[in-house]
């Protein structure tokens, strides 16, 4: 798979597809852009689909970012890198607080929102912080524990354990404090971009009232609730998921068809 240098860094990326919309994939905090393979395969067929490691996480290269709008800034950059000048930003949790971001502060760039698992504001429990700082190990089992819901694999557990540990501990802290620092409730009156939001029904990192708000509050945005998952819906239902992406792409590019006929 291709890296590109963005900052000095290099960033490591998974794409699929060459036609369609671009479609960009953002992990959350902690993680890597593997949390998406099942949708690259999915989309990749109607879509031109990327899922990169942001800046110290999986594949790349360099230290992490401490604050939401920093990430996304980095995300503007690859765009950048890769010529686009419009995409669909997709991301869950931590990687859905960037793109609401970006289409906060960055809107020309942005399509279209899916905002996955995640908030306009992630107040992350002391504990969880007090932990990644005293007892990373222990905090890692605990917070993969609560990333799915009560009937997933021990193994999916275990494997999320495992990448929070191999991103390391100040990473992993300084994405959970910037998630602690996010808030954007008064601005989402502001976001023009199409929204898909979707939660898992048994989401404990972000409850489903965390995704009504934003439905609430995001003109024109659909919300859907995938049974039988957790904070991690894109794995533990992936194919429901991708579903529920793949019909709001296509009703995105209907639209955008029928606005050209006019034009």
């Amino acid at each position: 798979m291709p890296t590109i240098p963005i900052s000095n860094q290099e960033i490591y990326y998974a794409a699929r597809g060459s036609h369609g919309a671009p479609l960009v994939f953002l992990h959350g905090a902690g993680d890597s852009h593997l949390v998406w393979n099942g949708q690259l395969a999915a989309l990749g067929e109607i879509a031109r689909a990327f899922a990169l490691d942001l800046p110290g996480h999986g594949r790349s290269r360099g230290a992490g970012r401490t604050t939401i709008l920093d990430y996304a800034m980095v995300v503007r950059e690859f765009l950048d890198a890769l010529q686009i000048e419009r995409a669909i930003i997709v991301g869950v949790s931590m990687g859905g607080a960037i793109a609401q971001m970006m289409a906060l502060e960055f809107p020309a760039r942005v399509l279209g929102l899916g905002l996955i698992g995640t908030g306009a504001k992630l107040r992350v429990a002391p504990a969880f912080l007090q932990g990644m700082q005293n007892d990373f190990e222990n905090t890692a089992r605990v917070l993969a524990e609560n990333f799915f819901a009560s009937a997933a694999p021990a193994e999916w557990i275990a494997q999320s354990a495992t990448q929070l540990r191999a991103t390391g501990a100040r990473v992993t802290y300084d994405d959970f404090a910037a998630c602690d620092a996010f808030d954007v409730r008064a601005r989402l009156g502001e976001i023009r971009a199409p929204t898909l939001i979707v939660c898992g029904a048994e989401d404990k990192m972000t409850p489903l009232k965390y995704s009504e708000y934003l439905a609430q509050n995001i003109a024109g945005a659909e919300l859907r609730i995938i049974e039988n998952a957790g904070h991690m819906v894109m794995l533990e239902q992936h194919a429901a998921c991708s579903d529920a992406l793949r019909k709001w792409l296509e009703a995105l590019a209907q639209a955008a068809d029928k606005m050209l006929i006019k034009e």
